[in-house]
């Protein structure tokens, strides 16, 4: 069984050809969510039994956790019906064997919790009509919920809504920025949907999550594609890395920082480990001179003088700013900045260095020159004819002279 994207079938047919995942597209989909089952291949011991819990996948990334109280024969890709409230839902199990346990470790649940609910059975063909068919009234329902919310004046966005499998319940994930009172608005939608509606409030970055997009990298959004833990960023972290406070260069798609911010913080906070205190002063003997700018990677500082009207900035390495620390400690005075200053000197590549002894235009086709001689030929055609015209011989008289003089010689001979 592979996917619909790849174009052709291998000798196993749990296994894919073409996408690249490896046996993890066995639901009939490329997802990027779904996970790999690194663990599958391996075989427990003959008196330990598989692991009864599963993990089953719904729209939207969304996963959750069911025991299989039943003893049924499941495996990876299958769409299951599942213990929901009211009634069930339909997802596919996306996880199975020994990495539950190690997400049930990572999510702080235990086996045996309540809220480790239960699998029904395999789904059947009337269970997924009723579901595609519940599906298909999203759109619609998600239309008219938003003119609703419009008339009663709500201070809330309604960004999707999602339909249980057996089609008897909604859920309406929205966001807002403050309380929202939608007690009449859960009367007005049950009224017109005969519905049992749940209302869920997201936070941005998980609405983004739910919606995906492409980010200003060119890429897919992180926290739709592999990011499932959203960590706080504040604007610390860009101004570790040296980055402008620019809102529309640091805000992501949800209107947040972006998460991207906390990737490279650790590498940036030990790489400032060895760097001096900025807001310390350097006593020279010029006078005081305070901190600019630094660069994290070339491990350099620029300071400049209070007192000087010019404000030129002097380039200095980690180890000398600590060595003038260092000196201002033992209470005296370091030289002036101008005369310990890092004074960089830029190297002049030329092309003959880069390409060697061979010539730039190597590879530029050669000029023709035959054009040149045709020029010349017909130019000395043009001044004999010019020459012939004006000396009264036309043209092939010389010809006929000389043919004339070989027959009046013949002659003589035959005489």
């Amino acid at each position: 069984m592979s996917c619909t994207n790849c174009g052709q079938q291998t000798d196993i047919k749990s296994l894919p050809s073409d996408c690249e995942k490896y046996g993890a597209c066995s639901s009939m989909s490329c997802d990027v969510l779904t996970v790999y089952d690194w663990l599958g291949n391996m075989e427990l011991p003959s008196h330990q039994t598989p692991f009864d819990i599963y993990e089953v996948r719904f729209k939207n990334g969304r996963k959750a956790f069911f025991k299989n109280v039943n003893d049924l024969s499941l495996c990876t890709g299958e769409a299951i019906a599942v213990e929901s409230s009211p009634g069930h839902d339909i997802g596919s199990i996306s996880l199975s064997g020994e990495l539950v346990k190690k997400q049930l470790q990572k999510h702080a649940i235990e086996p045996n919790s309540d809220l480790i609910k239960k699998i029904y059975r395999k789904a059947n063909q009337r269970d997924i009509d009723i579901w595609k068919k519940a599906r298909e009234n999203e759109a619609n329902t998600q239309r008219e919920a938003r003119l609703i919310i419009s008339k009663l004046g709500l201070k809330m966005k309604l960004s999707d809504v999602e339909y249980q499998g057996d089609g008897r319940k909604a859920t309406f994930y929205y966001t807002a920025d403050s309380r929202v009172d939608f007690r009449q608005l859960i009367r007005d939608l049950a009224a017109t949907f005969k519905l049992r509606i749940e209302m869920k409030q997201v936070d941005l970055r998980h609405e983004a999550s739910r919606l995906g997009g492409i980010g200003s990298c060119g890429r897919e959004l992180c926290c739709s594609t592999w990011l499932t833990d959203f960590r706080r960023v504040n604007t610390q972290a860009a101004r570790y890395q040296q980055l402008s406070l620019s809102p529309q260069k640091l805000q992501g798609q949800c209107g947040r920082l972006k998460c991207c911010l906390n990737f490279e913080l650790d590498s940036y906070l030990d790489a400032l480990k060895g760097f001096p205190d900025t807001k310390k002063i350097l006593k020279t003997k010029n006078g005081v001179a305070r901190f600019i700018k630094m660069d994290i990677f070339k491990q350099q500082l620029w300071y400049t003088y209070n007192d000087t009207e010019d404000y030129k900035w002097y380039q200095l390495s980690v180890d000398q700013v600590h060595d003038i620390i260092n000196l201002n400690k033992a209470g005296k005075e370091a030289e002036s900045l101008g005369d310990i200053e890092i004074v960089e000197t830029s190297s002049k590549v030329s092309f003959e260095d880069a390409v060697g002894k061979d010539s730039l235009t190597r590879f530029d086709e050669p000029k023709r020159k035959r054009r040149k001689s045709r020029r010349r030929n017909t130019k000395t055609n043009q001044n004999k004819s010019r020459f012939q015209k004006k000396s009264g011989n036309p043209k092939g008289s010389n010809n006929n002279h000389k043919r004339s003089n070989k027959s009046n010689d013949n002659n003589k001979k035959n005489t």
